[in-house]
């Protein structure tokens, strides 16, 4: 969409046109992780390996390899489940590597058809049947409960 004369484009319009290498405000990483702008600030706080560059009056420019671990830590905390001292931990131990590590460890691969896996053809224990059992009379208990109530 082109602007006409006194027209003024809209912000999401000019951030489409950045380059990939291009640094970013505070509000356009927010906008492209669907965060928002003080859980940054926060996690500035909680991940020393963010180091957004800062400009007077303190604006934040984040450096595309910024945005690149911002988008690990919101994966591993809002997906995988992680609590912000398991990142750091996992950080700690073995860096930005770990997280990228991590990351292709959470991506399942997915089995040929027919293809039979260790989980299918194992045969389970004793133990893990009466756990499964009693798992699963639970989950019907609490069904009945709710049943109820409606």
């Amino acid at each position: 969409m082109v602007a006409q004369a006194g027209e003024r484009t809209t912000g999401s319009s000019r951030r489409g046109s950045k380059s990939k290498a291009a640094f970013r405000t505070i509000s356009e990483v927010a906008d492209e992780l669907d965060v928002a702008q003080h859980v940054l600030r926060f996690w500035e706080t909680k991940f020393h390996q963010i180091r957004p560059l800062k400009r007077g009056g303190g604006r934040r420019y984040y450096r595309p390899e910024d945005i690149e671990l911002l988008r690990q830590i919101k994966r591993l905390l809002y997906t995988e489940g992680y609590t912000i001292k398991g990142v750091q931990r996992l950080m700690r131990h073995g860096g930005v590597a770990a997280l990228q590590n991590e990351q292709a460890e959470a991506v399942p691969q997915t089995p040929e058809p027919g293809a039979a896996t260790e989980a299918t053809t194992r045969p389970r224990s004793s133990g893990d049947r009466d756990a499964i059992k009693k798992a699963i009379a639970e989950l019907e208990a609490c069904r009945r409960l709710l049943a109820a109530r409606a």
